[in-house]
């Protein structure tokens, strides 16, 4: 005979013993979610270490852009974007800058997602609004996921093509869950989603250009546009996320305006005349030379050099694989041994710039030396597919002794592209077989880089090969770049602490067939795109590094540009009326934590009406 009180008794304690198993393996709401390891700032936070809690806000400023613009949707190929256009947004979580990569809540109050990171999933703030004041929900979170995917530019595609599915599990809660595989990154990067009104889209082309201000849920809203001269954005003063930890200290003037101009020429002299307010400078010899103005000699302007410890990724002169003139590597590597750059670093740069090496430059993640041992587990499967020097030899670029005297690397190029099928005939550089000429055109968005140029198509033309530097305005080249219209062009891949999802934008064999892609050197490598892969799957930082670098060993030793340069600070030239944090992160200055010194604002106001 059963006794009844003693079996639910035992079958209620299997019941709390298998109820408290399910939610100690049911991952716990967390308000933010690191890369690999553990969080700098704890659940109570009250602001970021590199910022002052205390800024006063208030004040104009005006910043320079340079070319034009003729839409305020900065998600999609078409038309050329206005400067700040994304500030009017949130996104679910925002990074801090002073991590690898770490995200905190934003729009969302918290995150959950399991050990094994198979999907992530955010409950929304109760108090997120958008500017015209409904609330923020799990509709638009799902709504903007799939019209950046369908409609947004090409790399929302690459960056979100793990996602199996988004599910509603509430009006304010979300989950993403992803397709089979490691992609430890892809709940950060889920994190990084710009949250767009449905209500106010589903009324809207979305991939059209557009001139009407836009709405959004972020700190500030448009206030006034004119295309091609200038964007007003003005902070948001009932600002729903204003009081959140991560926002402290951040976004502090009252109106951002964006004054653009023709050239960087006329912005210098626009901005030491007193047009504009801060500028960051790229340009060695306008550092050198441009600044010598009353305004700096009476200290009303400061130029300062802001180190920082964020990779400076890699930027070079870039062959397009996809032309049949360049899909020899050894053609690409002969071509490298006529840029001069330490004669250029000389005599153009002022001596600011370092060679630059590697595809993740100034950071732990460069390939260096040899091989690890951890780097030839992932490489050994390859030998024989890949390059010898792969395995045997660090890759530099050619060196020279700075005199402006190549003639010992123009014979090793010289000697490189007779064994590659390329001979002089009448003094020009031809195929043998072909008797094509080896002649190509460089496309340039800026007359700063002609100066660069110069040199390099003089030393080209020494070697027989001629090549012809061309210089177009904004629009145009952005169209020529993304349709890959172009023979060479300065290409760039900027670099974060913790690589992942974009470098399948940046060298996977599918971006490179896809308009508007980052893949702008054309590379179609099944070995590339497996060790990509296996940098998203890394399980942890060294793993990461790991990847980082074995994949940097490869993508060197491909040939795809003849490296440039870079420097380990940020050159900052500003009108002496901010106030700025004491602490530096790593990321480098973060402008929107700065703020406007009233008493400082005066001196600069009133020095600005008596030089006019």
């Amino acid at each position: 005979m059963t006794n009844r009180p003693l079996l639910r008794a035992a079958t209620l304690a299997i019941g709390v013993i298998l109820a408290s198993t399910v939610a100690a393996d049911e991952p716990a709401p967390q308000h933010g979610i690191a890369m690999h390891g553990d969080l700098k700032y704890g659940p109570d936070f009250k602001h970021y270490d590199y910022v002052n809690p205390n800024a006063p806000k208030g004040g104009d400023i005006r910043l320079g852009a340079i070319g034009g613009f003729d839409s305020l949707n900065p998600f999609i190929v078409k038309g050329n974007a206005a400067g700040g256009a994304s500030f009017v947004y949130d996104t679910l979580l925002t990074s801090s800058a002073d991590e690898a990569f770490s995200e905190y809540g934003l729009l969302a109050e918290t995150v959950r997602t399991p050990e094994d990171r198979s999907w992530v999933e955010f409950k929304l703030r109760d108090e997120a609004r958008w500017h015209d004041g409904k609330p923020i929900t799990a509709d638009d979170v799902i709504f903007s996921y799939e019209i950046l995917v369908e409609k947004g530019a090409p790399f929302y595609r690459f960056y979100y093509g793990s996602v199996e599915r988004a599910v509603k599990l509430g009006p304010k809660t979300v989950r993403f869950d992803f397709k089979p595989g490691e992609n430890r990154e892809l709940p950060l990067i889920l994190g990084q989603l710009t949250v767009l009104p449905k209500h106010y889209w589903e009324t809207r082309e979305f991939d059209a250009t557009t001139l009407e201000p836009p709405l959004g849920s972020g700190a500030y809203r448009v206030k006034s546009v004119e295309a091609n001269r200038n964007i007003v954005l003005e902070r948001v003063e009932d600002y729903w996320g204003k009081n959140l930890a991560v926002n402290a200290g951040t976004n502090n003037f009252d109106t951002i305006e964006f004054e653009y101009y023709r050239d960087a020429q006329v912005a210098i002299e626009a901005f030491t005349g007193g047009r504009f307010d801060f500028r960051r400078e790229n340009s060695s010899k306008a550092w050198a030379t441009a600044y010598d103005v009353p305004a700096v000699k009476k200290g009303l302007i400061k130029l300062g050099e802001f180190e920082h410890d964020r990779p400076a990724g890699m930027q070079g002169f870039g062959f397009n694989l996809r032309r049949e003139i360049f899909q020899d590597p050894k053609v690409r590597e002969a071509l490298a041994y006529a840029f001069d750059f330490e004669w250029s670093n000389k005599n153009l740069f002022y001596g600011q710039y370092k060679r630059t090496r590697s595809f993740f430059e100034n950071s732990e993640l460069a390939a260096t030396g040899l091989p690890s041992e951890a780097e030839l587990k992932l490489l050994e499967p390859y030998r024989g597919q890949l390059p010898d020097e792969v395995f045997t030899k660090e890759y530099n670029p050619p060196k020279s002794d700075g005199t402006g005297n190549i003639r010992g690397n123009l014979r090793i190029a010289s000697k490189m592209l007779r064994d590659a099928g390329w001979v002089i005939k009448d003094g020009v550089r031809v195929n043998e077989k072909t008797g094509k000429a080896l002649e190509f055109e460089i496309l340039l968005s800026s007359p700063l880089f002609e100066r660069v140029v110069l040199p390099f198509a003089k030393n080209l033309e020494k070697l027989g090969v001629k090549a012809r530097a061309r210089t177009v305005e904004t629009a145009q080249y952005r169209r020529r770049t993304d349709t890959f219209d172009y023979d060479m062009t300065v290409m760039s891949w900027g670099q974060s602490l913790s690589p992942g999802n974009e470098q399948r934008d940046f060298w996977s064999s599918d971006a490179a067939g896809r308009e508007g892609s980052r893949n702008t050197a054309g590379i179609q490598s099944k070995i590339v795109d497996e060790l990509i892969e296996k940098l998203i799957a890394a399980p942890d930082r060294q793993s990461l590094i790991t990847a980082c670098r074995a994949l940097d060993r490869v993508l060197q030793w491909q040939h795809l540009v003849i490296p440039h340069f870079h420097a380990g600070y940020d050159r900052i030239a500003y009108w002496d009326k901010f106030g700025q944090p004491k602490i530096t992160p790593t990321r480098g200055t973060q402008f929107l934590t700065w703020w406007i010194d009233p008493d400082k604002a005066k001196v600069i106001s009133n020095a600005r009406k008596g030089a006019n």
